[in-house]
């Protein structure tokens, strides 16, 4: 892990195209801008934590649980069943 002393009004460049400005520094914290592409992903740690969480979580369906939703889908026909 990169550690830098920075004050107000300073500034971290990642890469070209990424800015991290200090904007106010108030007793235990930071107040940070950031500059960056649309396409950057940028999230706080718990938010980033949560999804990832979520997304784990719905990669675990079971095969009854697809059997289930399959059955119930009116429009669904099995591969290679005539119509």
């Amino acid at each position: 892990m990169l550690v830098l002393t920075r004050r107000v009004g300073e500034k971290i460049m990642i890469g070209e195209d990424i800015v991290i400005t200090v904007l106010k520094i108030e007793g235990n914290s930071v107040k940070i801008g950031i500059e960056a592409p649309r396409y950057v992903k940028i999230l706080r740690e718990e938010l980033y934590e949560e999804l990832k969480s979520e997304n784990i979580k719905a990669s675990e369906v079971s095969k009854d649980d697809l059997k289930e939703v399959l059955k119930n889908d009116k429009g669904y026909k099995r591969p290679g069943a005539s119509s």
